[in-house]
């Protein structure tokens, strides 16, 4: 079952609303709410699986401590935003 785009946009809103901290919960919705209506379909897939990391690797990303497998493009330009975002 595929999700259609205003259902997708849903499902990461909630994803990065409820992390399990707050300091997190604040960081990704308000990274995601700057991104989420700017970006492709590709993009908004590359997007749900971001918000679905774990908030360790999260973190080290955005503290540029370590990076994930920027081969995909759209990974890499998420994860360029992100490190770029400020909250």
């Amino acid at each position: 079952m595929s999700l259609n785009k205003e259902d997708l946009k849903n499902k990461i809103i909630y994803r990065a609303s409820y992390r399990g901290t707050k300091e997190m919960d604040m960081l990704i919705i308000a990274f995601v709410k700057s991104i989420i209506n700017s970006i492709n379909d590709n993009s908004l897939q590359t997007l749900d699986k971001f918000v679905n990391m774990n908030d360790e690797t999260l973190i080290s990303i955005k503290n540029k401590e370590s990076l994930i497998n920027t081969n995909d493009p759209l990974m890499k330009d998420i994860v360029d935003k992100f490190q770029r975002f400020k909250l």
